[in-house]
């Protein structure tokens, strides 16, 4: 394995030192410049029963995917005062799901060019410093290759376990951002807001790309959609359930209106379609859409399940 030989040669801090040093030079800027072709990335709930991540990772990255992403829930409470979003019943993985932090550290280090992005950290459930911390931690490890999406959440049981209320979640995720941004920029930061307030401090490490690690605001259109051009570097909404969430290929072009009213510039601003159509002509569409990134959601199986998806997905990529 890519990882075992590594370590051997030299120890793993040797190690990851000579990927950042690579890494760095690529991608030393931050917020996704590379807009040229629509990449390709897969999403997992890592789970104690799945493929482990530095397994997926090494097999995404030898396949020419350019990102794994993980999602997170911490736990899921019995009680259910919000639906499941996708309907239904909540499917098992929700329950068993790793801490994304901890899965990508294990991708990264198994890799070195893949991207390792969580979608999504339920950043209202997190706390402001030590989140900032992790962030740039993670970017340092992985030589700035983290890509952060974020969402609010939407299962008000396990937001509200972690002492949050519900209905002002949004705001309080909107200063934890803020927060984290002066964090990561400043070398004395404060923020003073309703939910987040802290005085002059210090911490480090500081993220390798500059100024910051891009924050991929996920979400559906319109209301998702308006926080990301407040305060994101980036979208995520989801494709594959045009019934349920609206279809990209009228609501892109709208969100790129809704930069524009914004100040932000639609061509900078890169979108990356989550739960992607395994089809080529649809493919073909997002790409012409001007789509960056379109992400697969791959089950939680092991290798025989996962593999011959990968496979799948990489010939279609070869088209597109």
């Amino acid at each position: 394995m890519r990882l075992a030989v590594a370590l051997s040669r030299g120890g793993v801090n040797r190690w990851i030192l000579t990927v950042a040093h690579r890494s760095e030079r690529r991608h030393v800027r931050g917020h996704e410049p590379e807009r040229n072709a629509m990449k390709f990335g897969a999403s997992m709930f890592f789970t104690d029963y799945s493929m482990g991540p530095a397994e997926l990772a090494v097999a995404l990255e030898e396949r020419g995917f350019e990102s794994v992403w993980a999602p997170e829930h911490s736990h899921i409470p019995l009680s259910r005062k919000t639906p499941f979003i996708m309907g239904g019943d909540l499917p098992k993985k929700y329950y068993d799901v790793m801490d994304p932090f901890v899965t990508l550290t294990s991708a990264a280090l198994a890799t070195t060019t893949l991207k390792i992005g969580t979608g999504v950290c339920l950043i209202p459930q997190r706390d402001t410093i030590q989140t900032a911390k992790l962030v740039a931690s993670i970017d340092q490890v992985s030589g700035g290759r983290f890509l952060f999406g974020i969402g609010n959440g939407w299962n008000q049981d396990e937001m509200e376990d972690h002492g949050q209320v519900f209905a002002t979640r949004h705001k309080l995720a909107r200063e934890r951002i803020e927060a984290v941004k002066e964090i990561w920029t400043k070398s004395k930061a404060e923020y003073h807001g309703e939910f987040v307030n802290f005085d002059p401090m210090m911490t480090w490490p500081k993220p390798v790309q500059k100024p910051h690690p891009p924050v991929i605001v996920g979400g559906a259109f319109p209301y998702a959609a308006r926080r990301a051009a407040r305060y994101g570097d980036g979208w995520i909404p989801l494709a594959g359930r045009p019934t349920q969430y609206g279809d990209a290929f009228d609501y892109v072009p709208k969100f790129r209106e809704m930069l524009k009213e914004n100040g932000r510039d639609p061509a900078t601003f890169p979108v990356s379609l989550f739960y992607g159509i395994e089809d080529i002509d649809t493919l073909k569409r997002y790409r012409d859409l001007g789509i960056v990134r379109c992400v697969a959601s791959l089950p939680s199986g092991n290798a025989a399940t996962v593999l011959p998806i990968l496979d799948r997905w990489a010939a279609l990529m070869a088209k597109v």
